[in-house]
């Protein structure tokens, strides 16, 4: 009980940070974080709140398919992000940093976040919820899985972003995808 209290804050202090420093130069992630982004940056609702509100219709699926445990779990790191976000960005200044190296460390950060919330039976919510599902009951990689979706939504990104900052962001996400599937795979851990 009290790695996993541990893991899951570590975990929602690494993707956090890595949402934040994606932020910081405009870069977009996939999963909900990418749509929450798409929708901040298109109407400037807080990032925290869209991405807390966007997550909540998957719990349902969340309760039915990977159970209580996972639920209330994932529901906390959700939780957490949502704030976390905010406080990071109101904590730490940073006075230069290219969209490339802050998309590539980003997604470091997030794939860390995720093998740690991952081994620890939560996930960042939304599509993770899903991925995770996916790949519990199908046994498909949940790096590819997600590089599918994320590669949809960074897409979308060249609607609100110029071309050399989306392009950073597929860096990004690249980066946090090849870490989970080098790293996460059906069977590896038992939570």
């Amino acid at each position: 009980m009290v790695e996993d209290v541990v893991a899951l804050l570590i975990g929602s202090l690494a993707l956090s940070f890595g949402l934040m420093l994606l932020k910081d130069v405009g870069g977009v992630s996939g999963g909900i974080a990418g749509i929450a982004f798409l929708v901040n940056y298109s109407t400037g609702w807080p990032f925290g709140l869209v991405f807390f509100l966007i997550n909540l219709p998957f719990y349902a699926l969340a309760i039915v398919r990977m159970g209580w445990p996972f639920t209330i779990k994932t529901f906390a790191v959700v939780g957490l992000i949502s704030v976390l976000t905010s406080f990071h960005a109101a904590n730490i200044t940073i006075e230069h940093i290219t969209p490339f190296y802050a998309c590539a460390l980003g997604g470091m950060f997030m794939g860390l976040a995720f093998l740690a919330l991952f081994r620890h039976g939560a996930s960042a919510g939304g599509l993770g919820i899903f991925v995770f599902y996916l790949q519990d009951r199908f046994g498909v990689s949940a790096g590819v899985v997600q590089l599918c979706f994320d590669a949809v939504i960074v897409l979308c990104a060249l609607f609100v972003a110029d071309v050399p900052t989306v392009l950073a962001s597929v860096l990004g996400v690249v980066v946090l995808n090849v870490i989970l599937a080098m790293n996460h795979r059906p069977g590896r851990y038992r939570a």
